[in-house]
């Protein structure tokens, strides 16, 4: 059974545009971002799905050049892109992610995926963002590629087609969808490890500054230690606005 990742990228952004492409410790976020979701024992091949905008053709050059496959598909309707790509590759099982979201935990994101694989005869969506105990930028969603290609279907209305897997999680009554909270080690939902904003990406570039050179496997534990010990830091991108919100609560 085929587990696939996609990673939703495009240089685009509204709030900064082209920061999947930002270099961090000398490398594209993106480029991080795949190094860490490559660290995953239970995931079978990464793909890139960016759109067929000429200004993300650097988002498919450089999925050439660190060897991961790249699929493009329309800017906004996110939700045929992502299908399409897990049609195209032949995914069975996929996981999603943000290319804004460049700290992915592997170990936490394995957990993910065994809890989901145990229990597939019981859920057909797994997350820990359905409601947001753990820092958002930790997002992990596992899915059957059949519940993606039924979404793909059902939804007509472009603006929820923006998004992937928010048909799946808002219809209990269609999907069994199961939330995996934080323990409390980990229940940090005021640490913002995503990248929307400025703020955001100086919070991200630190973390990396600190700790890639040595550590370039460093996870979640670590992370949430230095943090904790530059109260300063954490703090620059609390109070910045999170449009996830009104599908993730706090």
């Amino acid at each position: 059974m085929k587990i696939l990742a996609t990673v939703q990228a495009r240089s685009g952004s509204s709030r900064l545009p082209g920061k999947v492409l930002r270099p961090i410790v000398g490398k594209p976020m993106l480029e991080l971002q795949i190094e860490r979701i490559r660290q995953s024992r239970l995931i079978d091949e990464i793909v890139i799905a960016t759109t067929t905008q000429p200004g993300d053709d650097t988002i498919e050059a450089l999925a050439k050049r660190i060897g991961v496959s790249c699929f493009r598909g329309s800017e906004n309707d996110v939700l045929s892109r992502v299908a399409g790509a897990v049609r195209k590759f032949q995914g069975e099982i996929h996981l999603e992610f943000q290319g804004d979201s460049p700290l992915p935990d592997p170990v936490l994101v394995d957990s993910v995926i065994g809890y989901y694989l145990k229990h597939a005869d019981r859920y057909d969506y797994v997350t820990n963002a359905l409601k947001m105990t753990y820092p958002p930028g930790m997002d992990v969603c596992v899915y059957p590629a059949r519940a993606l290609f039924a979404a793909d279907e059902r939804v007509s209305d472009p603006a929820l087609r923006e998004y992937v897997g928010v048909h799946i999680f808002t219809h209990p009554e269609l999907y069994r969808v199961h939330n995996l909270e934080a323990p409390p080690w980990f229940r940090y939902p005021d640490f913002h490890l995503e990248v929307d904003t400025a703020e955001d990406f100086e919070v991200v570039s630190a973390v990396f500054e600190h700790f890639y050179a040595k550590n370039p496997g460093f996870g979640l534990s670590e992370i949430l230690a230095f943090l904790k010990t530059n109260p300063a830091l954490a703090e620059r991108n609390k109070n910045v606005e999170r449009r996830w919100r009104v599908f993730h609560p706090a």
